[in-house]
């Protein structure tokens, strides 16, 4: 079923709204109005937030648009440089109810002429995608499932990855838990799939890495009351016993994919510890507080046009634009196999805001790029980490190299 109020439609509105749109117009003229553009479509395919989804805090904003308004964005930032170059980017999108029928929102996209889909859909749901007949020889970007099979076995040759896999993610954290020597770890995780997934991927990567996980546990609890009188009580008594038979580590490793428990152990620990993971000291594709090689322009303009900060996500879909846009803007060209054998060369650099471009990876089409290390509210660091060496480029020592990597197109 369909919302009401968000369906597939073109976005003419963005195409010239953003601030860096108006003063690249302002700069110079456009392309005299009897020149012919190329126009690329790209349909965005989400899932809408579940009624019971809420943040943890009242403190962070319940978002309905994660992920389309930094594909929003970047249409703006294409078309910004695609003026003057005869080429236009148009964006459709298609929110899908939760449970609802994706196949049908992809058809959606492509009755709107969508050439290009982005993706804000679960691993199983952008399995679906990817089976549709419909689909033909569109090409796909991950913006949101971090699911490492989707870059192994389960790898697709038309689809690309701009948002990083939990195998990068946590050898990124590795790598700064090693940097601080921090290698006994205590892990704690939650009692969903994704929650296992990531415990599993950490403990290959403290492996990888020299760390050693001494303790763990799986959390067995529901959601805390901690709206309930008493609730506060019952954490501060709770967690520190749940620990108690730890043995000694340096950090206590969260997985809680799910955001339901691993906030509440920070201040709460059984020893003094650093919490590190989903929770406390996370590593993370995106985060507000980062403002470091100009993205604090970034941050300020998505701000300006989605009125909250920039989530993961959002950052995952403004790099899959930009991409294409990227791609599109050096050759010339708009057809589908110049831009991707573009996209996969040696030569395509995509300005990232994270200190070293960010290119694809020809073997699994993951983007590699830095991973953040940040706090609540502060970016402690970046991996890839001094001394963490490849003979490619230092991205490549987090996530799956080319020698071990599953995925046969």
């Amino acid at each position: 079923m369909w919302a009401d109020n968000v369906g597939a439609r073109p976005l003419a509105g963005w195409l010239v709204a953003g601030s860096l749109a108006a003063s690249v117009a302002l700069a110079g003229p456009v392309l005299a109005q009897d020149e012919e553009v190329a126009t690329i479509t790209l349909g965005y395919l989400g899932m809408e937030r579940p009624d019971d989804l809420e943040p943890l805090s009242v403190l962070d904003p319940v978002i309905d648009d994660d992920g389309v308004q930094g594909a929003r964005l970047a249409v703006n930032d294409n078309n910004a440089t695609g003026q003057f170059l005869g080429q236009e980017f148009v964006l459709v999108e298609a929110m899908v109810e939760p449970g609802g029928d994706v196949a049908a929102g992809l058809e959606q996209l492509i009755e709107q002429g969508a050439d290009w889909i982005i993706s804000g859909l679960s691993a199983d749901d952008l399995g679906t995608v990817l089976e549709h007949q419909s689909l033909g020889e569109r090409v796909v970007f991950n913006a949101a499932a971090r699911d490492n099979h989707l870059r192994g076995e389960s790898c697709h040759p038309q689809l690309f990855h701009s948002v990083p896999s939990r195998r990068m993610l946590a050898d990124a954290l590795s790598q700064f838990l090693g940097y601080k020597q921090w290698d006994r770890w205590g892990l704690v995780y939650g009692n969903t799939d994704q929650d296992r997934l990531f415990a599993e991927t950490l403990r290959e990567s403290a492996e990888r890495y020299g760390h050693e996980v001494v303790s763990e546990k799986m959390w067995p609890y529901e959601a805390m009351a901690r709206r309930s009188e008493g609730g506060f009580h019952d954490i501060q008594r709770e967690i520190p016993v749940f620990l108690q038979e730890f043995a000694e580590h340096d950090v206590l490793v969260i997985s809680d994919e799910t955001d339901y428990f691993g906030e509440f152990f920070p201040n709460q620990t059984w020893l003094p510890r650093p919490v590190a993971g989903t929770q406390g000291l996370m590593a993370t594709a995106w985060h507000r507080s980062h403002e470091s090689w100009g993205a604090v322009q970034l941050q300020r303009r998505f701000e300006r046009l989605a009125e909250r900060w920039m989530t993961p996500q959002d950052f995952g879909a403004w790099l899959a634009v930009r991409s294409l846009g990227e791609a599109a803007a050096r050759t010339g060209s708009v057809e589908r196999a110049e831009v991707i054998d573009y996209m996969l060369s040696d030569e395509f650099e995509l300005a990232g805001y994270l200190g070293f471009p960010v290119s694809y990876r020809t073997w699994n089409h993951q983007l590699r790029q830095p991973i953040l290390i940040s706090g609540p509210r502060m970016v402690a660091s970046v991996s890839p980490q001094e001394g963490y060496l490849h003979p490619r480029t230092p991205l490549d020592a987090m996530g799956v190299d080319e020698g071990e990597s599953q995925c046969q197109f």
